[in-house]
Order: structure tokens, then sequence, then C-alpha cells
């Protein structure tokens, strides 16, 4: 879902149903897919009906809104993606697994939250909150809740993502997964806080030995010195040549940074091939026509057949994975 939309039940089933298509089509390809789907801005929605119900229902932990609308986008994913397959006559079990993220207690993140959520409230509101209520930061328009977003160390249920895709399912997961850590007495406890999409599907894709991540995003591609004279865009680069963009300064910009990270990750980590790319190039950047592939080391073989991902008349309007 576009951050910027409201959220109506219907915008968010056709938003599923373009999805679909394009994650059917891979399983027409013969890829084996695992979606990690992002969930930000249900979740600053989920806060959102806390604050203005708190007087009528107790509000909701973070952890449980982050586990509710990952079952809830996950939910419509899978149905309409159970929909599509059965257009194309394709026999493929689809699955959703709620994640369970193992985050550690002693991450900077708890120190020194900085991830944006929810409602934006009057001056009024955030001078009125009780001590240890919750941290806010000044946005435009007002002020906002900042919460910690802290690495993810371990994926608790991967066995269960595994054993079903080796059984030739497909298996849907929601954003960053559910925040649990270990307490003092060694028992698992929901935290309030979330866990980044991309770095969880980068630890996914490295754990189940995946060869290829993709991140679909609203840019066609990254661009270093975004904005300035000299702006260059990356397309078939090395881990190492995006390193030194990155250890330069010139990859600020774009709200990219994070799925660099990821990538560079997965590919240090034995990936052969991170994608970064909108969902308008998804299919070029597969057949490594467009988009930003990284690789560790220089690919100047050719390009890949293009498969048919989207229809030509739905280019412009198909879903993007948010950034949450």
């Amino acid at each position: 879902m576009n951050p910027d939309d409201l959220g109506r039940h219907r915008d968010e089933v056709r938003a599923a149903r373009r999805a679909a298509r394009s994650v059917a089509t891979l399983v027409r390809e013969g890829y084996r897919v695992l979606v990690v789907h992002g969930n930000g801005p249900q979740v600053g929605r989920e806060l959102l009906r806390n604050e203005e119900t708190a007087t009528k229902a107790p509000p909701r932990p973070l952890d449980v809104c982050v586990a509710a609308t990952c079952g809830t986008v996950g939910y419509l994913l899978a149905t309409e993606t159970r929909n599509e397959l059965r257009r194309l006559r394709i026999a493929k079990p689809v699955s959703v697994v709620l994640l369970w993220t193992l985050v550690g207690l002693d991450d900077p993140a708890f120190r020194k939250p900085d991830r944006a959520l929810g409602p934006v409230f009057n001056a009024w509101r955030a001078r009125a909150q009780r001590p240890g209520e919750m941290q806010v930061t000044e946005v435009e328009g007002g002020w906002q809740r900042v919460v910690p977003s802290p690495r993810p160390l371990e994926i608790l249920n991967l066995d269960a993502i595994e054993a079903l895709l080796d059984r030739g399912q497909l298996v849907i997961v929601g954003g960053g997964g559910v925040p649990v850590a270990v307490d003092a007495r060694g028992q698992f406890v929901g935290v309030e806080a979330v866990v980044d999409e991309d770095l969880t599907a980068a630890l996914l894709a490295e754990h189940l030995g995946a060869e290829v991540l993709a991140f679909v995003t609203e840019s066609d591609q990254v661009f270093a010195n975004l904005g300035r004279t000299d702006q260059r865009s990356l397309d078939r680069v090395t881990a190492a040549e995006v390193r030194a963009v990155a250890a330069s300064g010139a990859l600020a910009g774009g709200g990219l940074e994070r799925k660099v990270e990821a990538a560079l990750e997965f590919v240090d980590d034995g990936g052969l091939r991170a994608i970064i790319t909108s969902a308008e190039r998804f299919a070029a950047a597969l057949a490594d026509r467009a988009g930003t592939r990284i690789t560790r080391v220089v690919d100047n073989g050719p390009v890949r057949r293009q498969i048919d991902l989207f229809p030509a008349a739905e280019i412009g309007d198909l879903f993007l994975e948010d950034d949450a």
C-alpha cells in the first residue's frame, strides 16, 4: 500500500489483487517465492485507532498492533494470490506465516528511538503524556510518536517457513515480524518496537539460501549524488562499488539507505544478486535490464529474457511494497 493512502478496505483489496498478479507470474516462471510485505502504514493506523478509542477500549501494545496488521495484510495477499493462481490453473498452495523476530534488549535502538509512527499530535497532547508513556518527536504539523527499530537477530520460526517452501508452497510473511526478546527470567516477551522489513527479508534470504533478493519500492533504482548536477544511476554494480559510494557520502537521499544496507548484507553472505527497483520496472530488473542490481563480482553476461510480469495496461497502477 502507498503510505499516503487512506487505507480503505477496498483499496487494500485492489492493491493485494495487483500484487497477486505479479507474484503468480513469478510462480508460473518457475521461481520459488517467499513474499515479505510491508505494514508500516497499517501499524500507524492501528496506533491511530488506539488513540481515538482509548476511552472506550483498552489500547493495544505495539507488538500486538504489529501482529494484527501482519495477519490482515497477509490474509488479503494470500486470498488474492490463491484466486490468481486458480485463474492461471496453477496448483500451488499458499500459506501465511506470522514471523517471531528475536531482537536484543541491549540494542542501541532502545536507547534512542527514531522510527516515527502513528497519529500526529498537537503540542498540548504531546506535553500531556505521562512520563514513560511514549517518546515523541517534532514533525511537520505537530508531534509524532517515535519507537525503537532494533536489528533482527533470528527468526524463531524459520524452520516452519523452510518446511513449507520445501513442500512447494508459496509463503507470505509480514513486515519485519513481531519483535520478541528474552527477559531476565529467560522468557520470551513482546517488546514495544518495530523491526525493519528490509533487514528481516535479507536475514530470511540468507538463512534460506535464496539466490535473488528483490526490493520493490517507489524508486526505479538507486542513485549516487541524488539531486545534484553529477547525479548518476547505479545500474549493474558490485557490492564493493556500492560500499565505496556509501563511504563517500554520495548515497544519502532517496530513503533507500536501509534497502541498500540489507542488499549488501545479503550479497556479502553468499547471495547471487540483490535488486532494488520499482514495481513498474521489476520485470525488466529481473531480466537484468533495469533497476539497481548488486552482485559480489562484475557480471558482464548477456541480459536475461524479460518475462511478461505486468500487463501493459496496468503499468502505473501497480502495488508497491510500502517502505515502512
